[in-house]
């Protein structure tokens, strides 16, 4: 609870008597006096946040954004801001938090307060610096195996395995058993994920009417086999893993983009296994992302171009955050700064003198890979011999771990939440390790065939279930259906072209925009805005939440009013008779058709008679609502 808003109720209730009451509840605890003596981290202050602060605020949690695993999340605090000013207990927030008596703010939240002694410990540290043991971390790192793990499919009377092995999740966890979504919700969902794209009325009629019991599997089938359209909306999930930029305007050289290549393995389904390895070891027209960014001037030895490879290669293709160990010993996992610098030399003409901090430490580092379980580098063959040994190291069948990657953001992607989080931290644990072990075998022995991966888990009753809000406050995440999502901005411009393309109401209009994808365009300002990156730096997932920014350019952005101004002549221009013109624009705005009520609004929005404004404004109403820009 906001303290603005406690301090308002206080006043509030302190003409009716209530000055006693804010006096006790509210009033916090006197700041003890600063010590006398030194303090010692290890022996007094550490002993103390072990025992009242690391269950939320270490080993990778993060309740309220602050997290103490190290100093310097630590220094950097949460959401409110920063936790300690170094210097000054006096106005740092973490000792206000702990004198607080208000339940909603306090900390700890959980369990007994600190008594005043142990606030006065913690005052008269952060007063004299705040000296932390150097390399201590309260963090316990978890190493994932690396190995793959066959594990039975479970019984049951469900033939997908997803469902399966969800069964006993859903009774351990008291989540009902749900009808799955209507027919209409399922088409859009999927649709939208698979293809990037909204069904057409005549898709969706077709759909509807379809009386085959089997009839979702067989949609989903068909979509899966839409290569044109296929390869068009994953090219932008891969362009962000890969830095593929159009224009790559933000550097110097490096590698060219790699987009004639990329469309080509989407549209073929390369096997997995086969994609990764072309990617480390080039073929023609892939070299782009393992060249990198040669950027332009000085540039700090933590992203010369041998790092960057051995950067992107980690976090996108095995879950591994080493950006830290590029400058130092991690503090967020336990990857030493020799260990990274080695698998960067993989890349390099010869062994990489090594940098702490930007700054020579006088050591060289011989190339090697991070998992000599998986194999090993000769260092004295050639760049181009090591990178083809890596290439055949990483799509091993033994490394489990390149295959739990994929299928945890292929579950990412479809559900709103991995079975891992973040995504890009593998060696976190699985809330289903069994499920997320079993699809990761099953996609290595169906041929590294990830549409095989994406039919079973878009088959399946779990993402049939109706879409669910995320509850990043809860202290455990429990799944209990696809979490609610904002389409991308490649996926609102695809959709709003759609629906002005839709006024043609031609059968003969084939699946698609119009024109070009947006995911095939060149970055703009309107697509900036909705969260597409520029492609400077590796973006596994963008951000789902809405900005102020985008609320502003959606609301008066010159780009999307043109877009709809264009939509309101073509709907006009159409001939439709206006309820089934309002009829038409439901259903292909929201792949359903409007309420009475719904229906009536609109018919006086348009106009009588229809003008091309009336429409113009029913269709901004539209595209700016919910419903549209949200995956139920």
């Amino acid at each position: 609870m906001p303290r603005s808003f406690i301090r308002s109720l206080v006043a509030a209730l302190t003409p009716f008597g209530g000055a006693a009451f804010a006096e006790a509840e509210v009033a916090p605890r006197k700041m003890p006096p600063l010590l006398s003596r030194k303090v010692d981290f290890a022996e007094e202050v550490k002993p103390i946040l072990a025992r009242s602060c690391t269950i939320c605020h270490a080993n990778g949690k993060s309740k309220g954004g602050f997290n103490m695993d190290h100093i310097h999340s630590f220094v950097g605090g949460g959401d409110s801001g920063p936790a300690v000013v170094s210097g000054d207990s006096g106005k740092s927030l973490l000792v206000e938090l702990l004198l607080s008596n208000d339940p909603d703010e306090r900390m700890p939240v959980k369990g007994d307060p600190l008594s005043l002694e142990e606030i006065a410990v913690i005052r008269t540290w952060i007063d004299q610096g705040m000296q932390w043991e150097k390399g201590f971390t309260f963090a316990k790192f978890r190493n994932a195996p690396i190995a793959p793990r066959k594990v039975a499919l479970p019984g049951g009377n469900s033939a997908n395995p997803v469902d399966r092995f969800l069964s006993p999740y859903y009774a351990e966890n008291n989540i009902e058993e749900v009808p799955p979504v209507g027919d209409e919700v399922f088409a859009r969902r999927v649709y939208l994920d698979v293809l990037g794209i909204l069904p057409t009325a005549g898709e969706l009629q077709s759909f509807r009417q379809d009386a085959r019991t089997d009839k979702r599997e067989q949609l989903v089938k068909n979509l899966l086999s839409d290569k044109e359209n296929y390869a068009e909306h994953w090219v932008t999930f891969w362009n962000d893993n890969l830095r593929n930029s159009y224009t790559r305007q933000y550097h110097g050289g490096g590698g060219k983009p790699i987009t004639g290549w990329l469309k080509s393995a989407l549209s073929e389904n390369k096997p997995y296994d086969q994609f990764v390895r072309e990617l480390i070891d080039p073929v023609g027209g892939s070299d782009g992302f393992i060249k990198g960014v040669a950027w332009r001037g000085t540039v700090n030895a933590s992203q010369v171009t041998e790092m960057q490879a051995a950067q992107n290669v980690a976090q996108v293709f095995m879950g591994l955050n080493i950006k830290c160990a590029s400058c130092h010993d991690s503090f967020i996992n336990d990857w030493t700064l020799k260990e990274t610098y080695s698998f960067a030399a993989i890349f390099a003409g010869g062994p990489l003198d090594i940098h702490r901090c930007d700054k020579p430490t006088g050591e060289k580092a011989e190339p090697a890979f991070l998992y000599p379980e998986l194999g090993t580098i000769d260092p004295q063959a050639s760049p181009e011999k090591r990178v083809a040994q890596l290439a055949k190291i990483m799509t091993s069948p033994e490394n489990g771990r390149m295959t739990r990657t994929i299928v945890n953001r292929l579950w990412a992607i479809f559900f709103g939440r991995g079975l891992v989080e973040p995504v890009d931290e593998m060696d976190n644990p699985a809330w289903n390790t069994d499920l997320l072990d079993w699809l990761a075998v099953d996609l290595a022995e169906n041929g590294y065939d990830l549409k095989h991966t994406m039919s079973v888990l878009l088959n399946s009753r779990a993402y049939q279930r109706p879409a669910v809000s995320l509850d990043e406050e809860a202290d455990e995440f429990v799944f209990a259906g696809p979490v609610v999502r904002r389409m991308f901005a490649e996926q609102f411009l695809d959709g709003l072209d759609q629906i002005i393309l839709a006024a043609k109401g031609s059968p003969a209009v084939a699946r698609g925009t119009g024109r070009k994808r947006a995911g095939s365009r060149n970055l703009d300002r309107l697509m900036r805005t909705l969260g597409r990156p520029k492609r400077d730096v590796v973006v596994t997932r963008r951000e789902s939440r809405a900005t102020t920014a985008q609320f502003i350019e959606l609301s008066n952005g010159r780009s999307v009013a043109d877009l709809v101004a264009k939509g309101g002549k073509e709907w006009l221009d159409s001939g439709r008779a206006p309820t089934a013109l309002v009829e038409d624009l439901f259903v292909s705005s929201f792949a359903r058709d409007p309420s009475p009520k719904e229906l009536k609004s609109a018919l006086d929005i348009i106009g009588r008679p229809v003008t091309a404004r009336g429409i113009e404004d029913l269709l901004w109403m539209l595209v700016m609502h919910p419903e549209f820009q949200l995956i139920h």
